[in-house]
């Protein structure tokens, strides 16, 4: 469980995959619901234009006064942008369509790739003693993508279930590892999470047989069921494990969740 008094010791995890449609946000809200249920707490950074992490924890337009953009481009402390969530230990940095101009105005930025790392660790970081960051990354491999591999310890990639699903990856490793040589050497992969994934399906079967020869442990044991539940939850404004608990998206986060506390057991020492 969470230990206040115990030494900083927040873990980044950027959430990223360069197609739109695979899981991506939807992994965001319930891994971070799933790491709450666990005793710890958690900030969403929602780096997508599109703003559906804020969408999806009740965070209304009108209150998106102060969002990514501003705490990029403005330079404005990381505590005036974080805002409460209705699930209690889950906290988020909201976005709004503002920051699809972000990439034009960063590049004249001599420290463009460094911005979101530089803001995650303010001094006063401390004070809010988060255990994971996650950051909602949007659907390209663009300089907002960067400054997420750029500050995170760790990527976690959502695969949908699909065909091709395997395709662009190998695109995404080569950034991860281009990131790794000119600015995080210490970047790691957290893993990858089949989303989506039909038992009763071949194709689903045959994408997990592809993605657990081709990459090995990485890949979670945790598959995310393709879930009525799971993708209702959002229009309600709440995660799957508060709208449906008993629901099987919400047990496969619970078990994500595990995995990643697992491979992190810094985080509960």
């Amino acid at each position: 469980m969470h230990d206040p008094t115990r030494s900083n010791d927040t873990k980044i995890v950027a959430v990223v995959n360069q197609k739109g449609g695979v899981g991506k946000t939807t992994t965001t809200i319930n891994l971070a619901a799933a790491l709450v249920a666990e005793g710890l707490r958690v900030l969403i950074i929602d780096l997508d234009p599109q703003g559906n992490a804020s969408t999806g924890l009740g965070i209304d337009a009108a209150a998106r006064e102060l969002t990514t953009y501003e705490l990029l481009l403005e330079e404005i402390a990381l505590g005036d942008v974080i805002q409460k969530t209705q699930t209690e230990g889950l906290m988020i940095v909201p976005a709004t369509v503002d920051l699809s101009s972000a990439d034009i105005e960063l590049m004249a930025n001599e420290k463009r790739s460094f911005l979101l790392h530089d803001a995650l660790r303010q001094p006063l970081m401390d004070d809010y003693d988060f255990d994971f960051i996650l950051i909602d990354c949007p659907p390209s491999l663009n300089l907002l993508t960067v400054n997420a591999m750029v500050a995170a310890h760790s990527v976690l990639v959502p695969l949908q279930s699909e065909f091709f699903a395997l395709e662009g990856l190998s695109q995404l490793m080569l950034s991860i590892r281009e990131v790794r040589q000119s600015a995080n050497p210490n970047l790691r992969i957290e893993g990858v999470v089949l989303t989506m994934f039909d038992s009763r399906n071949n194709l689903s079967q045959q994408v997990e047989n592809d993605a657990r020869e081709n990459l090995g442990e990485i890949v979670f044991r945790t598959k995310i069921p393709r879930n009525v539940r799971v993708s209702e939850a959002p229009s309600f404004a709440m995660p799957v494990l508060d709208y449906d608990p008993a629901s099987k998206g919400a047990q496969a986060y619970r078990d994500l969740a595990r995995e990643v506390i697992e491979k992190n057991p810094k985080i509960l020492a």
